[in-house]
């Protein structure tokens, strides 16, 4: 693994620890200026969220239609300007509903300049919602 891409791996590390505590100021020194995340069509937040304030944001739109109790990080792995991660968007429950998402982080001089997360299934999200 290239430099390069160790440094990416330790950002988006970064990036979960600050949001994971709701340290947005911090998790927005990691992203460029013009930043972007987007949610596809069928998720209960679609669309494209642009600006550093744009992950709070989402995170504030998802916080507010269901309860997550946290995400379980499973592996990432870096390539070039991108690192993917697998992780689980943990519902809370009873019982506890895990939604498996790999999300796909896009680098340009050093800071995080996307993020595009892909769903295998968004059924337990979507029946989360409808609660």
């Amino acid at each position: 693994m290239s430099e390069k891409e160790s440094r990416n791996l330790a950002v988006v590390e970064a990036l979960y620890a600050a949001t994971g505590k709701g340290d947005w100021d911090a998790a927005e020194e990691l992203m460029t200026d013009d930043f972007f995340c987007s949610e596809g069509p069928e998720h209960p937040c679609a669309g494209t969220y642009r600006g550093r304030g744009a992950l709070r944001e989402l995170f504030t739109k998802v916080m507010s239609l269901t309860e997550v109790a946290g995400l379980e990080i499973e592996q990432s792995t870096a390539g070039g300007d991108y690192v993917i991660t697998l992780v689980d968007i943990v519902l809370a429950g009873p019982p506890q509903v895990r939604v498996p998402v790999a999300e796909m982080f896009r680098f340009r001089d050093g800071k995080v300049c996307e993020i595009k997360p892909y769903y295998f299934d968004l059924t337990p999200l979507l029946q989360a919602v409808r609660r």
